[in-house]
């Protein structure tokens, strides 16, 4: 019964709203408005549900790949070379931890394709080792892509945020390329040896915050450096957070290339061309 009463609450929160809104779009905002007023997973489930319906017929459309789809109240990225468009969300769960859900629109040949991304992140315990497929997805809302090419084939490089627990939040830089026209998601660009990072995840304190982000003034990935809080703590990291220093990845021979302690107070330092930081 109560199960019934939570799915009738979110139908009627939704519904609501959708008489005074037109289109699909607006109903999509309204259902991820009403996910954070859901009062239990089930009920966000169900919601989304709704959000998935919709976004699969907008998407399916003619034109989807250049539409404008300024309403739509979620984080999306679209690659500079109109090779795909990458929408992402996520659920708030009632124990601290977030569902990631997303659609990957991608041109071929044949046309448009649609990809739903499944969030697995459960299932991934070691999170940066594996090569993914839309099926099984370290989720994380996107908000950056940086193309990058190695040899004939181009790698887009994502920096995306990662709700992870009460006590923990991550940021994630992701890669995602094209096999026979698939999705992949990592890739072996980070780190030295034979067993190079496909991605890079930080953690770090669900009240702090990270820096994340592409400066094109230095051609590089800027990132807050973090740190324990305590000595003891070192290895924990939701006791982490910034130290006012900042590290880089640059695209350097094929490979996303480790710069510590870069000083962002002269960027005539760092700029290209730059001396190669080694491999951490």
């Amino acid at each position: 019964m109560s199960t019934l009463r939570s799915f009738l609450f979110a139908i009627g929160l939704i519904a609501g709203q959708l008489f005074s809104q037109d289109g699909t779009q607006a109903r999509v905002g309204s259902s991820l408005r009403a996910i954070g007023n859901a009062p239990n997973d089930q009920v966000q489930d169900s919601i989304n549900a709704l959000i998935k319906q919709d976004l699969r017929t907008l998407l399916a459309a003619d034109g989807a790949l250049t539409a404008d789809f300024k309403d739509l109240p979620m984080t999306r990225v679209d690659a500079p070379d109109g090779t795909f468009r990458l929408f992402t969300w996520n659920l708030p769960r009632n124990d601290g931890h977030h569902l990631f859900e997303g659609f990957l629109l991608v041109k071929t040949s044949k046309g448009q394709v649609l990809f739903e991304l499944r969030d697995m992140t459960a299932n991934i315990p070691a999170a940066e080792v594996p090569e993914l497929g839309p099926d099984r997805w370290y989720g994380a809302l996107y908000y950056d892509v940086i193309p990058v090419t190695k040899g004939s084939r181009t790698y887009y490089t994502l920096l995306g945020w990662k709700g992870y627990s009460r006590a923990e939040t991550r940021k994630v830089i992701e890669v995602l390329s094209f096999k026979n026209g698939k999705p992949r998601f990592g890739a072996p660009l980070f780190g030295k040896g034979k067993l190079k990072a496909m991605r890079k995840v930080y953690g770090y304190a669900f009240q702090a915050t990270m820096t994340l982000r592409y400066d094109p003034t230095i051609e590089g990935i800027v990132m807050d450096h973090l740190s324990p809080s305590r000595a003891d703590m070192a290895g924990q990291p939701a006791y982490y957070g910034p130290d006012m220093t900042h590290d880089a990845y640059f695209w350097h021979k094929g490979e996303w290339w480790f710069g510590p302690d870069i000083d962002l107070r002269d960027p005539g330092k760092v700029a290209k061309p730059f001396k190669a930081p080694p491999k951490p």
